[in-house]
């Protein structure tokens, strides 16, 4: 199976470009932007200058991946309070160590394998307080050739796991595109939220193969600026948020113990004053796929049977 195309020819304008598609299938990969894509209660959300601009009603949308950086973890201290914008604790980028440039007073234990935030129960119930992320930096289908760059910051049940053909975390996405020598920047991909989740969970699909135009406009911005810090900040730098302000409550040792929560995401902070502004996009229209290129495997044939889905 691995000498076949997902869509049964290869892309040349893509040939030159380093395959993220390692990066997502688990692998360790290696501006001005201030775009993101929020998953915030089970629906997309265009946050723009730090401020929600517009919220995706449907259950999907599709996008073309340019970029993944590789699983890290990341520590919030202190009780989740819903709408507040922290900065994080402790991070690590390559889930080993903490990063350099966490204060040393704020580091939780010098290996993430030593550290205490990694114990199972650590954090809401049997789950760790410390949590695994990974970026991804996107181009939204409709706007591709405007080379509008978003981050998406996807939760662990958004990364691991198994998933069916049709709806696969982003590793055993990753995983699917390799066996079948798909590099995930030569397609539209489709993230749609799994309704049995009962935290926000994204699942993802291949939709089709981009046109011409859509892959030249992706492989212009592969190595920009915009699309490195998309998978290089944390959703705090991404928002701007400049201090790391007392916005947690302590938990008093005898009060009744909350209903638990998501650990704390920044979502909603104020813009930094003096950033510049971004345009604001334009309204994204899905594409219609194209027929796909026959394979001869009836398996292929399946996976693209029902690209309007």
């Amino acid at each position: 199976m691995s000498d076949l195309t997902l869509f049964g020819k290869t892309n040349a304008l893509a040939s030159t470009v380093p395959d993220m598609t390692d990066t997502i299938a688990g692998g360790t990969g290696g501006g001005s932007t201030n775009r993101r894509i929020s998953i915030k209660g089970s629906v997309f959300r265009e946050i723009i200058n730090g401020k929600e601009y517009r919220v995706n009603e449907e259950r999907s949308m599709n996008v073309a991946v340019v970029r993944a950086a590789p699983v890290s973890r990341i520590y919030f201290s202190g009780a989740y309070s819903e709408g507040n914008v922290v900065k994080p604790t402790c991070w690590s980028s390559d889930t080993r160590t903490p990063d350099a440039d966490v204060p040393a007073e704020q580091r939780q234990a010098e290996r993430c394998m030593d550290c205490q935030q990694n114990i199972k129960g650590s954090g809401n119930g049997e789950g760790r307080a410390c949590r695994f992320q990974q970026r991804l930096a996107v181009m939204l289908e409709g706007d591709i050739e405007g080379k509008h760059i978003y981050q998406v910051a996807l939760p662990a049940t958004s990364i691991f796991g198994e998933g069916t053909k049709d709806k696969m975390p982003l590793q055993a996405y990753g995983k699917f595109l390799k066996a079948h020598n798909t590099n995930i920047v030569t397609i539209i991909t489709e993230m749609r939220f799994d309704t049995s989740s009962p935290t926000p969970k994204l699942v993802f699909k291949a939709i089709r193969p981009l046109t011409d135009e859509e892959q030249q406009a992706v492989l212009d911005m592969v190595e920009h600026e915009d699309t490195m810090k998309a998978v290089s900040l944390t959703v705090s730098q991404m928002d701007k948020v400049k201090e790391t302000p007392k916005l947690f409550s302590e938990p008093t040792p005898k009060a009744p113990k909350a209903e638990a929560k998501p650990a704390p995401v920044a979502e909603e902070p104020a813009e930094e004053a003096g950033e510049p502004e971004v345009e604001e996009p334009k309204k994204v229209v899905k594409k219609s796929a194209a027929p796909p290129a026959n394979s001869g495997n009836d398996d292929l044939a399946s996976i693209v049977d029902n690209w309007d889905d």
